[in-house]
């Protein structure tokens, strides 16, 4: 009898890696919600989403007879929303309040100060919608402002003097409730602490500003058991292109690699976070040889996924549903076709265009011939404009995502850099 996995969100990549599993053929996987449900509502309202993804499973489980896994690989409402059905369904998942103390920027800063408060930055809360936001801010100049709860860097801004502080605020207001208000709606599924009830999703956070390199390790937490099973890095290089990358096998020290697990630990014991996957954001300073937290995430990372694939031979996913299946999670290890690989992106300067030209499937399919496994996925097409896009950040477009293997972490550098200028866009300006 097959065992049938549930996976919001579900893409047709996802579906190819889902297929390097050990017991692929074990498993019949389906689909839950869709991406403009969960990854780009025009209007988002968490419960709303929730009444539906219950539905849909009740409905699902006539046909296929049980709700055996339900795993998240993407960011809110997804991560939240996981564990509360796992819970009607009897599926392991972590408890609810542990995962909302990672999702919320403030209480996880609360929480992380409590345990490991070397790594933690200077932050504060900041009401946006308060008379005079700034007589809030504790930081010197500059410090980031940014919503405790967003997707990607979006409402994300540097401030750097009081003008671009009110600039922030003001846009802020404006935008801020798109996420806010559903965050609220799943915090009310909680029991939340008077700090954590005054900060609410629609609040803000100010934060230390931090450098270095982004180290990222990956893990599982089954019955008590702590485990990381890969740890990345996002090395940067000279000059002023954007190459932004992120690379697998981490080539940070050990002993970087062995302080930012520790820290995981420490932190996923401390608020009860058991029977789940995670990953974890660090920035390592070298010059100070200091190690920063940027966050946690309560979910396997589908950025990991084909990485894990190239090196290990395996989609991380397959510990995800070891966990929600009640069996202890393993991963192999480099088993696959290259010791090194990496999630490259393709970004555009935060200039408003319409996309003319995009590579054509000849140009792709030359790319792959030249590097072989790589694989290319692109996020625009002509005609689109840039400011149409969903889930943008501040600072540039992200027109798409390279991924690539290779021998060594210089070898990574030099195919990125080959395939950015292999990669023809062309772009129209917009009129007024």
């Amino acid at each position: 009898m097959k065992r049938n996995v549930f996976i919001p969100a579900l893409e047709e990549l996802q579906r190819i890696e889902l297929e390097t599993l050990r017991n692929a053929d074990d498993l019949s996987i389906h689909g839950l919600l869709d991406i403009p449900t969960l990854v780009e509502p025009t209007n988002l309202s968490f419960n709303k989403v929730l009444i539906q993804a219950r539905q849909q499973l009740n409905e699902l489980k006539q046909f296929t007879g049980s709700v055996d896994a339900i795993i998240a690989h993407w960011d809110f409402p997804t991560s939240v929303l996981v564990p509360i059905l796992c819970r009607e369904f009897g599926i392991p998942a972590p408890p609810l309040e542990s995962v909302l103390k990672c999702e919320h920027k403030y209480w996880s800063r609360l929480e992380q100060q409590k345990v490991i408060p070397e790594m933690v930055p200077a932050f504060c809360t900041v009401d946006p919608f308060a008379e005079n936001p700034l007589e809030q801010v504790t930081l010197d100049y500059p410090f980031w402002l940014k919503p405790v709860k967003a997707f990607s860097s979006q409402l994300g801004f540097k401030i750097e003097n009081a003008e671009q502080f009110h600039a922030a605020i003001e846009e802020t207001r404006e935008s801020i409730r798109h996420f806010g208000d559903p965050f609220n709606e799943a915090l009310e599924h909680a029991d939340l602490p008077p700090e954590i009830q005054q900060a609410n999703g629609n609040t803000c956070i100010a934060e230390q500003i931090i450098s270095g390199t982004q180290g990222a390790p990956e893990g599982t937490v089954f019955q008590g058991e702590f485990n990381v099973h890969g740890v990345f890095d996002q090395p940067k290089d000279e000059g002023p292109a954007p190459y932004d990358r992120l690379e697998y096998p981490s080539s940070m020290p050990e002993r970087i690699q062995r302080q930012m697990i520790d820290a995981c630990k420490r932190f996923l014991e401390h608020i009860g976070y058991d029977n789940g996957c995670f990953n974890a954001e660090f920035m390592w300073d070298e010059e100070n040889d200091k190690l920063w937290l940027v966050e946690f995430n309560t979910r396997i990372s589908q950025s990991h996924s084909e990485m894990f694939i190239m090196v290990d031979g395996m989609s991380n996913h397959e510990v995800a549903i070891d966990i929600a299946l009640g069996q202890r999670p393993s991963m192999p290890n480099r088993q696959g076709q290259f010791p090194v690989a990496a999630k490259c992106i393709i970004h555009k300067p935060h200039e408003d265009a319409i996309v003319k030209r995009v590579p054509s499937l000849a140009e792709l399919e030359k790319l792959r011939e030249r590097f072989p496994g790589t694989k290319v996925k692109l996020d625009v097409e002509p005609g689109m404009r840039l400011s149409d896009l969903s889930n943008q950040d501040s600072f540039s477009y992200h027109l798409g995502t390279i991924y690539l293997g290779a021998d060594s972490h210089d070898q990574i550098r030099e195919r990125y850099h080959a395939c950015l200028e292999a990669l023809h866009f062309e772009f129209d300006p917009v009129e007024d």
